[in-house]
């Protein structure tokens, strides 16, 4: 909710923007003691999880910044490979009409307008991301809209979205987002939505539609409202997933505590749970919506520490993890806002400025540095650009070190980078690499490392592919050369899955006529296991374990016998027995952040009572858990939980069901369990 209107609309039109003075340079820092072993990062090269798209790297512009088309803005998009810039910003898109461009109830700094935007966007090399107006305005301005841009200024707009955070209107208690339909529910937003899609697709169906869904774990994720049958994502997903062309979510993680650091070592721990998020979501989308409908991550930043150098290791962390789990753009919020509140965080002054560049504002005696200054979030962010570029493939790696995240990418030009980020802000950790599916050449590697208290980026040109030392609090990228050879087949086209009572078949486009055949393998960790080949484009996977998640890769290798580099990854749930002799219900009824009630159903289809029974099952991520449960004794251990009857459930008749309950805890992503066992016996899940 912190991005609603994201500045105080009387507190930012009153703001006096004073001459600031660069801040003292930190100290110098002790010499860093190193960690005793080193730490072992595993590359997979075969493991593919996508490409990186034109519009990966992202920001957010808003109207209220006098300064948003600053020609130094416009250089700083470029330096960090800024591909996509959203606007008109945050909450203040359900005020914009474009046309007379006002904002009632806002504030409209000049020099702000779509011309002068699309400007900006040019100079950068950078495509925009526009928000049309869901809460004040019409399908037909929308549509207005799409014609200005697209066939009178024939500027190329090709993603638009319609509204900001719709589920933020009033409809579950809070209020941020302005919306004047006397319908505020999700089936009405589903409603309009189509008619905004349908109007502005109608002037051109060349555009890129996306609509708003809420993310797993962020209130009101979750909540049924009254009068509502499901929660926001169970109605607009089926609504709207066959005609829109992506879906947008928001990130907000942290919490601001002055003098803290505790609330920072969580920050930094907390991307992987993102990738949990987006998981839930996207099987949300396939399940729901019948289709794999892209995500898009169209706001994004910390709460805590935003100008320290931990949002800078946070920025890049975050950014690499979205793009490998499915997300097609990452936009950072904001490119300025405002300092509200001058602190020191982790050592370090933080003026809770979420945005990634300084606006030069001073506050109670304090100031931050000069306009357009970058603050370290900004350099998070500008450095994944010497790893990783559009067209180049994110490849699977792990560390077994839980404070060095790893990442890694296959270059278009066949090289490899690794990403290593060290989020101990006073341990130096020697790294020792392994590769798999990939093999260095004999030149030296080039590295560039973003360190606390820098405001550049070094590059260096020194080492070997396979050992490395990550300074305290950094980030470092590390292009590993290819070793020279023929170049093998292309990889194979996006696979699909899908699955009957007698496996799941995974299908794929060929590949170049000088493929010998296919192999599919799947992800296990950084590892990659064989499932199978073929000569043929599709391949049936049997003898899966029921209801546990795949992802795979295809593969095809040529007539000299090398493998190509891996397809996009497809992940699937291993179906579970139709004819079982039980079956399971698993619903969310109701959620509320932090926390969700659950019903399951247990239908005996066998020929006899069942008595005394025990059910099993598994969550699917640790952050998830039993409080407390209804219908029997509620046992957990770990993930595993197990439920005995009470006298009330003791038998299930022949052709006849229990329903038990529990309220449950969540820490982000709260999937579905996806098996479960009667008995021992594996049921149908329905």
């Amino acid at each position: 909710m912190r991005a609603a209107l994201a500045v105080p609309l009387a507190a930012f039109a009153a703001a006096v923007l004073l001459a600031a003075a660069p801040a003292p340079p930190p100290p110098p820092p002790s010499p860093a003691p190193s960690h005793g072993h080193a730490v072992e990062v595993t590359v997979n090269a075969n493991a593919g999880l996508g490409t990186v798209h034109e519009a990966a790297y992202g920001a957010n512009a808003a109207i209220w910044d006098s300064h948003m088309n600053d020609p130094e803005v416009a250089r700083l998009y470029n330096r960090a490979h800024i591909a996509a810039v959203r606007y008109p910003g945050g909450s203040y898109a359900d005020l914009y009409h474009w046309q007379t461009h006002t904002a009632p109830g806002g504030t409209v700094a000049p020099g702000t307008g779509f011309d002068a935007f699309m400007g900006t966007l040019r100079r950068a090399g950078a495509q925009p991301v526009v928000i049309a107006n869901y809460g004040t305005g019409t399908p037909e301005e929308a549509a207005g809209w799409v014609r200005y841009a697209n066939v009178t200024k024939k500027y190329g707009v090709k993603y638009w979205e319609v509204g900001n955070e719709l589920y933020g209107n009033g409809h579950y208690g809070a209020t941020w987002e302005t919306d004047d339909h006397p319908d505020k529910s999700p089936a009405a937003y589903a409603r309009n939505t189509l008619e905004f899609v349908r109007a502005m697709k109608a002037v051109d169906p060349t555009i890129k539609v996306g609509a708003v869904l809420t993310i797993p774990g962020s209130w009101p994720d979750g909540v049924v409202a009254a009068g509502d049958s499901a929660t926001w994502n169970h109605t607009v997903i089926p609504a709207l997933a066959s005609e829109v062309d992506f879906f947008t979510v928001h990130w907000y993680p942290g919490t601001s505590i002055p003098d803290t650091t505790g609330d920072v070592a969580a920050l930094l721990a907390s991307p992987p749970g993102l990738a949990e998020m987006l998981a839930q979501v996207r099987a949300d989308v396939t399940a729901l919506g019948g289709r794999d409908v892209p995500l898009a991550l169209t706001e994004v930043a910390s709460n805590i520490g935003r100008n320290t150098h931990a949002a800078g290791l946070f920025a890049a962390d975050t950014y690499l993890t979205a793009l490998e789990n499915g997300v097609f753009t990452v936009d950072w919020f904001d490119t300025h806002n405002a300092l509200e509140k001058a602190g020191t965080i982790d050592g370090e002054t933080d003026y809770q400025d979420i945005g990634f560049l300084s606006l030069g504002q001073c506050a109670d005696g304090v100031c931050e540095p000069p306009l357009n200054t970058p603050f370290p979030s900004y350099h998070g962010i500008e450095i994944l650009g010497t790893a990783a570029r559009p067209g180049d493939g994110l490849v699977r790696a792990s560390s077994d070190e839980p404070k060095v995240a790893v990442h890694a990418v296959r270059q278009a030009g066949g090289d490899l980078a690794v990403v290593m980020i060290n989020k101990d802000p006073a341990t130096a950790y020697p790294v020792r690499l392994r590769y798999t599916g990939f093999a260095p050449s004999g030149r030296t590697p080039v590295t560039y490392t973003f360190t606390r208290g820098a405001t550049a980026i070094a590059r260096a040109e020194q080492g070997d592919p396979y050992t490395r030392t990550l300074p305290p609090y950094s980030v470092t990228t590390m292009t590993v050369p290819a070793a020279k050879g023929p170049k093998a087949a292309p990889a194979p086209g996006t696979p699909t899955a899908r699955g009957d009572a007698g496996g799941v078949t995974v299908t794929w486009p060929a590949a170049a006529p000088r493929v010998a055949g296919y192999e599919v393998y799947r992800q296990v960790g950084a590892d990659a296991v064989l499932l199978g080949t073929t000569r043929g484009t599709s391949l049936t996977l049997r003898e899966l374990e029921p209801g546990a998640s795949y992802t795979v890769n295809v593969l095809a290798r040529d007539r000299a016998g090398r493998l190509s580099l891996p397809s996009a990854p497809v992940t699937f749930t291993a179906p579970t027995p139709p004819d079982s002799t039980c079956a399971v219900r698993y619903r969310v009824t109701q959620g509320w952040g932090r926390g969700f009630t659950a019903a399951v159903t247990v239908t005996n289809r066998g020929a006899a009572d069942v008595t005394d029974w025990a059910l099993a099952f598994r969550f699917p991520v640790a952050g998830e858990q039993v409080r407390s449960g209804s219908g029997g004794t509620w046992t957990t251990e770990g993930r595993d939980i197990r439920v005995m009857p009470d006298g009330q459930t003791r038998t299930i008749p022949a052709g006849g069901s229990v329903t038990l309950g529990f309220v449950g805890a969540n820490e982000g992503a709260y999937p579905s369990p996806t098996v479960f066992r009667l008995n021992g016996t594996v049921c149908s899940t329905l």
